[in-house]
């Protein structure tokens, strides 16, 4: 079985506030912006997914030993695929798809 990632092609820019959120610039003219809630609280990584499907919030966690003050603590460019998010609490195996974010976003409604 398959994962549904929806194709995208990379954005423009980039700018990742460390503190706050993750705005996007498309080919397009397009702009979107995602809090850094957002994005943790939907990561696409398979453990997160995991506990989504269970009824568990994989943000903010229970028990954890570092601050519930969410931040991003860097991002690296996944070839043109996407882009990893690494997280003050160590997760970082999710990777953000173009297409998922473009979909996330709303910026390819019909409507």
């Amino acid at each position: 079985m398959g994962l549904d990632i929806p194709d995208g092609e990379p954005p423009l820019s980039i700018d990742l506030d460390r503190s706050q959120s993750l705005r996007v610039e498309w080919a397009d003219g397009k702009v979107c912006t995602f809090t850094l809630e957002t994005l943790r609280a939907n990561c696409p990584c398979a453990e997160c997914r995991s506990e989504r499907e269970r009824g568990i919030a994989p943000w903010p966690k229970k028990n954890l030993l570092v601050s519930q003050e969410l931040s991003a603590v860097g991002a690296e460019l996944v070839g043109n695929w996407g882009l990893q998010i690494t997280w003050h609490d160590g997760h970082g195996t999710g990777i953000y798809a173009w297409g998922v974010l473009r979909t996330w976003a709303g910026l390819d409604d019909p409507s």
